[in-house]
């Protein structure tokens, strides 16, 4: 049987060249050496460690001799900052995107607004500023360490050595590992995803099909979101349960047994009732809440 494909060629920028590839839309802020704001429009902007080690992390792709890449490799802080779906702000960075302006020509009519985020109030480090109209923002540190790349630093005539998935890959490319250190969020969408995400509650986020035609970038403003129940039988009360209680603290956890207590909370509740029992754990000095803990809580609440 013939297949109902045909062979594409394979060339550089394979993502947009080659393909029809959706990516997120991100202006990412560095420091310049005078202590400034800088922005740069990137799409190769991915989540790399998601869970299983003490921190989590994005991974970066970019030119090797980018403002961005350059302000990275001398100061590490950075903010990705996911803007909304506003024509506007496709098509400012879209221009703060392009390359070959210096950051204070590209910012001298920047249409956002920059404010200080939240690490700069717990640090006397000097952090980019954010967006102030986006809908999220990750303030991150590139993590140097990984793959020997604390002493890269990108130059005219630069031939290695090249890494393999951190600092300076290739000629022309290079990765930064970032760890994320704060997620800010408006309080809107915040709220939304503590108390449970209805359709109405998703920001306007554009999809981002990349620089085409070597004339134009092309993206999809935002239309609607969609949900789809996971079959019967996929899955039980209890993993639904244990997936709310693992995402609802950074210290706070809960064993297996745990939330077999609770299965039977409403959707609509099981978020509440889960920060209910962080904050009586915490009362308590418990980091891991377990089915006898929740027993003690339980108690507590029919005296109550």
């Amino acid at each position: 049987m013939s297949s109902s494909f045909s062979d594409l060629r394979i060339v550089d920028n394979f993502y947009q060249t080659s393909s029809f590839y959706p990516m997120p839309t991100t202006l990412i802020s560095t420091l310049c050496d005078d202590g400034s704001t800088s922005l740069g429009a990137y799409s190769l902007i991915f989540p790399f460690y998601v869970a299983g080690k003490d921190y989590y992390a994005m991974i970066l792709e970019c030119r090797n001799d980018s403002n961005t890449a350059t302000h990275l490799f001398k100061n590490a802080k950075c903010a990705i900052n996911f803007i909304p779906d506003k024509r506007k702000y496709f098509k400012e960075a879209v221009r703060l995107g392009f390359p070959g302006d210096t950051p204070q020509e590209k910012m001298a009519t920047c249409l956002f607004t920059l404010e200080e985020g939240l690490c700069s109030q717990e640090s006397d480090d000097l952090r980019p500023k954010v967006i102030a109209e986006a809908f999220q923002v990750y303030e991150c540190t590139w993590i140097k360490e990984l793959n020997g790349a604390e002493h890269d630093k990108f130059f005219e005539g630069y031939s290695g050595p090249y890494r393999d998935f951190n600092g300076i890959t290739s000629p022309s490319g290079a990765h930064f590992v970032l760890k994320i250190d704060k997620i800010l969020m408006k309080e809107k969408y915040k709220q939304s995803i503590i108390n449970g995400v209805k359709r109405k509650h998703f920001p306007r986020v554009p999809v981002d099909y990349g620089y085409r035609d070597n004339i134009r970038f092309w993206y999809t403003p935002f239309s609607r979101t969609i949900s789809v129940n996971i079959p019967k039988g996929k899955g039980s009360s209890v993993e639904v349960v244990m997936h709310a209680a693992d995402r609802i603290d950074d210290k706070v956890k809960f064993t297996r047994e745990a939330c077999e207590t609770i299965i039977k909370v409403p959707r609509i509740f099981l978020n509440r009732v889960l920060l209910s029992c962080v904050e009586w754990a915490k009362e308590h000095d418990i980091t891991l809440i377990t089915a006898e803990h929740m027993a003690e809580i339980n108690n507590k609440r029919s005296k109550g």
